[in-house]
């Protein structure tokens, strides 16, 4: 996600990493943290198609169609890039459709099941935000309309759209630690007013340890999410692995919320946030960010769908009651780096350093990134 006049989520998370790898080379074994490692079994992806459209460097959502991909650009700063992008199946551009008004921060895609595109325009760094909103492009239609909609909580940020077996737009947030949470509209999307969202339950993402260019913290956030075409399994992604989830009574809400989660690699993509099925079902692909890497361009990488379920177990959470997105640490531990229990006393230490590195990088730039 890009925010114009701050530092990215992806600039503070490679900060915090840096110190990760400083603080393994000064912390007594103990309390060292571990830089993210491949997977066991864990391989790049193959390559389908190279994206050489300059206005198409920070693709934050993907979906795949019969006759190639859409696309979103993250974030709203250059008016060339505020578009919904239709590929063709060799990356090309064959047309855009551009937005009726700018949006703040588009992240992800979903494709209804009678082809209306639906872009989730719900990214908030900051969590500042009073609205989010989805804009919903239906077939034909040569503008999207926008259908805002408000947390019944407080502002999150998101980076995640599923549709449910009804048509109805899922929200799950990003979260941070391993744990999602979703969110749905309480009545039907109007476009002259804002729908009330209500709270659905949560996602744990399993632990892994695949290697991505922001460690620990890369695996414990959800970026994008994707659904087959026959509706019975569901993916949620973050910078470092695929999660998929059965949904064979096409009950979305609950696959997420009590499933177990069948894990595909997806080892160090510069910062992949956007994962979408292919048309047959046989595999998910993804595509990752290239701003910021003047040498290389957005490709679009294949990896077989899973059909066994995994062994991996969640993180270990308990979740405030009273504040729904508030998570603790199971009792005498602190969470750490691909599975690994930090000491409480030296662990607690730790991450004081990295909220407080995290609070410095959140101070304004006078100029425009």
């Amino acid at each position: 996600m890009r925010v114009r006049g701050r530092l990215t989520w992806g600039r503070r998370a490679r900060a915090l990493a840096v110190l990760t790898v400083l603080l393994a080379g000064v912390l007594p074994p103990a309390v060292a943290l571990v830089p993210g490692t491949a997977s066991a079994g864990a391989a790049a992806g193959t390559p389908v198609c190279e994206v050489r459209d300059n206005r198409l460097r920070e693709i934050s959502g993907m979906v795949a169609t019969d006759d190639g991909y859409v696309v979103i650009n993250d974030g709203a700063d250059d008016e060339a890039r505020r578009r919904i992008f239709f590929l063709d199946q060799r990356c090309a551009v064959r047309r855009t459709v551009s937005f009726p008004s700018r949006p703040r921060d588009t992240e992800d895609l979903a494709v209804g099941r009678d082809g209306t595109v639906w872009v989730a325009d719900i990214g908030d760094n900051d969590r500042s935000r009073p609205t989010v909103g989805v804009w919903r492009l239906a077939p034909g239609a040569e503008q999207p309309v926008l259908h805002r909609m408000t947390y019944p909580d407080r502002p999150h940020d998101a980076e995640a759209l599923l549709l449910d077996a009804s048509g109805r737009p899922l929200i799950i947030t990003k979260g941070g630690s391993g744990t999602g949470f979703l969110y749905a509209p309480t009545t039907a999307l109007r476009a002259d007013a804002t729908t009330p969202l209500t709270a659905l339950g949560q996602v744990t993402l399993p632990t892994t340890t695949t290697s991505n260019p922001f460690s620990f913290l890369g695996r414990g956030v959800i970026t994008g999410a994707a659904a087959a075409p026959d509706g019975r399994r569901v993916a949620l992604r973050s910078y470092a692995d695929a999660f998929e989830y059965d949904v064979p009574d096409g009950d979305v809400v609950r696959a997420l919320t009590t499933g177990t989660a069948r894990i595909t690699p997806l080892p160090d993509e510069p910062q992949g946030e956007s994962i979408t099925y292919s048309r047959d079902g046989r595999s998910l692909l993804t595509v990752s960010e290239a701003a910021g890497q003047p040498t290389s361009r957005p490709t679009i990488l294949r990896y077989p769908a899973t059909a066994t379920t995994a062994t991996a177990t969640p993180a270990t959470e308990s979740v405030d009651p009273v504040s729904p997105t508030a998570v603790r640490p199971a009792a005498g531990e602190i969470g750490g780096a691909g599975g690994r229990t930090w000491p409480l006393v030296a662990g607690a230490g730790t991450l004081v350093l990295l909220l407080g590195l995290a609070g410095v990088l959140r101070w304004r730039h006078t100029a425009r990134q």
